[in-house]
């Protein structure tokens, strides 16, 4: 078997990327949209307001996730939100999700992060059980609220 490589995301991979980030959106039930990945992820990269790391195997790319910074004011240390992570179908069950959320915790660690943290659909059982494997723990503490300020756009 072929092993994976992790590499980060730059504006020549957008390419690359817009296929699997639209299918990532089409898996959340969203409509396919590859003008709008390719603008999305261009701003995102091109403004450095988010970290991108590809799977590569046997020179195809396989996955992705992406993070966004952020700070935590209590510890006042840099913090980090796994927002989005996707592994093609017909390499799932193959680790490649595991070896992307291995390298995010790295670079996570490697910019002083007191923290990474993500969410998940109740309904995506897989995602969950994988999190907790890698010591990712439930909050039972915080409540959290969302104010939508945009619907349908």
């Amino acid at each position: 078997m072929n092993p994976i490589q992790i590499e980060y995301a730059s504006l020549t991979d957008l390419e690359t990327l817009v296929p699997l980030f639209d299918a990532y959106r089409i898996f959340y039930e969203q409509p396919s949209n590859p003008e709008g990945a390719r603008a999305y992820l261009g701003d995102r990269l091109g403004l450095r307001e988010s970290v991108i790391l590809l799977a590569w195997r046997a020179e195809q790319c396989v996955g992705f996730v992406q993070l966004y910074p952020g700070f935590s004011s209590i510890d006042m240390r840099r913090q980090w939100t796994l927002e989005d992570l996707f592994v093609v179908e017909s390499s799932r069950q193959a680790g490649v999700a595991r070896t992307l959320m291995d390298a995010a915790r790295r670079h996570a660690e490697q910019t002083g992060a007191v923290r990474l943290t993500l969410a998940t659909t109740r309904t995506n059982r897989k995602a969950q059980a994988l999190y907790e494997t890698l010591e990712y723990s439930l909050d039972d503490e915080y409540l959290v609220y969302t104010l939508d300020l945009c619907r349908g756009d």
